[in-house]
């Protein structure tokens, strides 16, 4: 239980800084999901902060397609577990013996031209556009999006990770206002990666939060 307590956090604080590295570098982005986050959600009920009831009974489209393209732009974790063929078999044309390990690269999938258009880029619409992208199920339904592994030995935290990814970044949104340093441009922000089995981003994001009034 341990192990699957500190997956989920290292995994969910790398999404967070990626999935804010984008909607800084997009301000109509970032103001969009704001926008509905408050619209849906205007006094919190005089809580202090959003809670995960809150997010489950509004209705959120933008703001759950912000967390779907995060997930599949930054693929924090590029490879699956790995798997060992039962028997031979052939996939897309190469004989794989049986015993051969095998592993899934989660982080090409979600690149792939042929199921996703301009892949490289952070478009949040396109979950709201495409039906077919739209239906897509991110618990490994559907293979052609599979941030969390699928089936049996899909991640274990899955549940878990993404109830305290959305409940964050809700909380993030809602609750501030968010800038760059003075002097700091937004050109200047990059998307370099620190390799690894979680791929974290190199350079530290920097930014400037206002509580939101």
């Amino acid at each position: 239980m341990q192990d699957v307590y500190f997956a989920s956090t290292d995994t969910i604080a790398t999404t967070i800084v990626w999935a804010m590295t984008a909607l800084i570098k997009n301000p109509s982005m970032l103001k969009k999901v704001q926008a509905e986050l408050r619209s849906a959600l205007p006094t919190l009920q005089n809580k202090a902060m959003v809670e995960e009831e809150d997010i489950v009974t509004a209705r959120l489209p933008y703001f759950n397609s912000v967390i779907k393209e995060t997930l599949r732009v930054y693929s924090t974790i590029p490879l699956l577990v790995p798997r060992e063929t039962m028997k031979d078999c052939t996939i897309d044309g190469y004989e794989i013996p049986a015993k051969t390990l095998v592993h899934v690269n989660a982080w090409a999938i979600s690149k792939d031209p042929e199921l996703w258009k301009d892949p490289f880029e952070f478009k949040p619409e396109r979950f709201l556009e495409d039906e077919r992208i739209f239906s897509l199920d991110l618990k490994g339904k559907d293979f052609g999006f599979i941030p969390f592994g699928a089936g049996r030995r899909g991640c274990p935290g899955i549940t878990m990770a993404l109830a305290t990814l959305e409940i964050t970044m809700a909380n993030i949104l809602y609750l501030f206002d968010w800038g760059l340093p003075d002097g700091v441009k937004r050109e200047a922000i990059d998307n370099d990666i620190s390799p690894g089995l979680t791929l974290h981003k190199k350079n530290p994001l920097l930014l400037v939060a206002k509580k939101f009034v």
